[in-house]
C-alpha cells in the first residue's frame, strides 16, 4: 500500500498517542509546576511527531531515515526524563512504566521503519495498516 500522507504511518499515530499521554502526565500536581522538566518532556514527544512528518515530506529515503533517527533520540529523551519525574515523585511507578514502555515501543517502531527504508529493492511504498 502506498502512503501519500504522514497520517498514514503507524509510527506517527503511535507518536501522537505518546504525546497525548505525556501531556496528560505532566499536567498534574507538582509535575505541572516544574516548568523545565514538564516542557522538556512535552517538546521531546512533539519532536517525535514533527520529525516523522518532516522526514516524510522530504520524499528521499536517506533523508527520511535521518529524521527518524532524530525522532528515535527524542523517544530516549522521554525515557530519561521519566526517571527524573519518578525520582522527584512527580509520577508513580505505574505511570513511569507506562511512559517508558510507550517510548520504548515507539523507538522499536522507528528502528524497524529505518531498517525498512534501507532496503535497496523495496520501492517507494511505505508500510502501514492505516
Amino acid at each position: 500500500m502506498k502512503v501519500s500522507r504522514f497520517e498514514g504511518l503507524d509510527c506517527w499515530h503511535q507518536a501522537r498517542e505518546l504525546t497525548r499521554s505525556i501531556y496528560r502526565l505532566t499536567a498534574n500536581g507538582k509535575f505541572s509546576r516544574d516548568y523545565g522538566l514538564r516542557d522538556q518532556m512535552r517538546r521531546a514527544s512533539v519532536s517525535i511527531m514533527a520529525n516523522i512528518t518532516e522526514g516524510f515530506s522530504r520524499k528521499g529515503d536517506r533523508e527520511f531515515s535521518q529524521f527518524l533517527f532524530v525522532a528515535k533520540s527524542s523517544a530516549a529523551e522521554i525515557q530519561s526524563h521519566a526517571y527524573v519525574a519518578l525520582d522527584q515523585q512527580y509520577i508513580s511507578e505505574p505511570e513511569f512504566k507506562s511512559a517508558y514502555d510507550m517510548a520504548e515501543q515507539e523507538s522499536k517502531m522507528l528502528s524497524n521503519f529505518i531498517k525498512y527504508l534501507s532496503r535497496p529493492t523495496r520501492g517507494r511504498s511505505l508500510p502501514t495498516t492505516q
